[in-house]
This record gives structure tokens, sequence and C-alpha cells, in this order.
């Protein structure tokens, strides 16, 4: 289905362009930059994200091709459009040792298991007990805030070598966080070659010299 875009939307963008360029950036990192930027009415994520192109592509993909999306609070699941998540904050108790949302996503592992987009907007101790876990992510997209951790988790997000979206302030959040991900699921696909059937393989073949 194509998105409909709205004239306010238009409009930002056309702003956010005019003060910053951003055509040098690669496709999925531009789209990621810009949506970010947009959402937070702040250039400064032009400089503050950290991202690999190779990686967004990769998690393009898979998120195209229906991997789960598991987010870390409700917050950020609200601002996922037009894609079902997991979130178990609800499920999740905190005890000694583990905050509670650092157990939301230990039971979101049990349920989706390997192959996931992670998009971890709040918590610190989310992004470290993810880190921690054997997930194997598609990609993770890592952009919680605020003074105690934040920073820090990020940091251990980009030394674990895992697919990641990021940025090395200390700022982030759940709006921030969805429209990093919203970025890539708005991206268009590409397009699948034509189904070619036997019979066309075959006309081919003996019309080759």
């Amino acid at each position: 289905m194509t998105r409909v875009v709205h004239p306010i939307e238009q409009e930002s963008f056309r702003r956010l362009r005019a003060r910053l360029d951003t055509s040098h950036f690669a496709p999925l990192t531009r789209a990621v930059v810009e949506r970010v930027i947009h959402s937070a009415a702040d250039l400064e994520y032009a400089t503050d994200l950290v991202t690999d192109e190779d990686a967004l592509v990769a998690a393009h993909a898979a998120l195209h091709a229906g991997a789960p999306v598991v987010t870390d609070v409700e917050m950020v699941a609200a601002g996922i459009t037009k894609r079902e998540t997991v979130c178990r904050l609800k499920d999740a108790k905190s005890h000694a040792g583990m905050t509670r949302s650092a157990h939301a996503i230990r039971l979101a592992y049990e349920q989706v298991g390997p192959g996931a987009l992670w998009v971890i907007g709040c918590a610190p101790t989310a992004l470290e007990e993810l880190l921690v876990l054997d997930a194997s992510p598609a990609l993770v997209i890592g952009l919680p805030v605020g003074f105690v951790g934040a920073a820090e988790s990020k940091a251990a997000l980009r030394e674990s070598g895992l697919p990641a979206v990021s940025n090395v302030s200390e700022k982030g959040g759940s709006a921030v966080a969805a429209a990093a991900l919203n970025a890539l699921l708005y991206h268009p696909a590409p397009a699948r070659p034509p189904h070619r059937t036997n019979e066309t393989t075959d006309e081919a073949i003996k019309e080759s010299p």
C-alpha cells in the first residue's frame, strides 16, 4: 500500500532540507537521519547518530520480509505505524539485579527468538539486557535517553558489533526511536523481478544465438 504523506509533513521535510543538506548520506541512512530529525526538530542528530548503510539495507530487507519488531516500552510501540510490535513491559517484574525494563526484554526474546528488530528508546537497562542475550538481531535501534546509563549503554552497543542505529549523546527517546524504525518501514522495498515461467525461459533459450 502506498503511504499518503500529509502536506504538513511534506512542508516540514522541505524546511528541514532547506536548513540541512542531507544529500551526501546513503539512501537508508538519509531516510533514518531525516525522520529522526523531523521527529525531534533537532538538527544535531545529523552528526550525533551512528549508522551503517549495509546494516540498514539488511535490516530493511528483514523488516519487509516480516521480521518481528520488539519495543522496550508502549510509547515506542505507539509511534510505530503500519506494523504490529511486541512489548512485554506489562508482563515484566523487577527483582534483585534486574529492572522491569530488562525483564521485559528477556520475556520478549523468549517470545520472538533471533532475527528480530529491537527498538529501544527509553530504558538503558533494556539495551544492556539485550546485549547480554544471544539475540542475533536483524537490527538494534538503541536510542535510550537519560543522564544515567544512556550514553554508556549506546557506546556498549556500538562496541558489540551488532547491526545498530545509535547516537553518541545522552539524548534520545521514544519518538526518535520509533522514527528510526518508521524510516525503514516507509522506505519502499525493492521491486521483485517478474516471475518467469518455464515456457518463457524455454523460448528465450530457443531464440538465443
